[in-house]
């Protein structure tokens, strides 16, 4: 699962669609699109866009919500915490210094 992650991270475009649900969280394929092309300067399709969120979506980053007729996008940070606290280990306290 953890080389899902990093391939979902490799592409500069998930990173930014990542970026914009930590800003603000919930929103729609439309939102998404809409805030990657005024703040980002990105002109992909609605299609590209929703194919990036499927990586996200396996990789476990984002974590869709159906609301009626709509459907929204939130951001998991949890298999990031995952796949970066597998190589941190708390520091031994025979290392300490007093």
């Amino acid at each position: 699962m953890a080389e899902d992650v990093f391939k979902a991270l490799a592409d500069p475009t998930r990173r930014l669609i990542l970026d914009e649900l930590a800003d603000r969280d919930g929103q729609s394929l439309f939102e998404i699109c809409a805030r990657l092309t005024t703040k980002h300067g990105l002109g992909l399709s609605r299609q590209a866009i929703s194919q990036h969120l499927a990586v996200l979506e396996s990789a476990g980053l984002v974590v869709p919500r159906r609301q009626g007729r709509y459907k929204f996008h939130d951001l998991n940070t949890e298999p990031l915490t995952h796949a970066v606290t597998r190589w941190l280990k708390p520091p031994d306290a025979s290392e300490k210094t007093p």
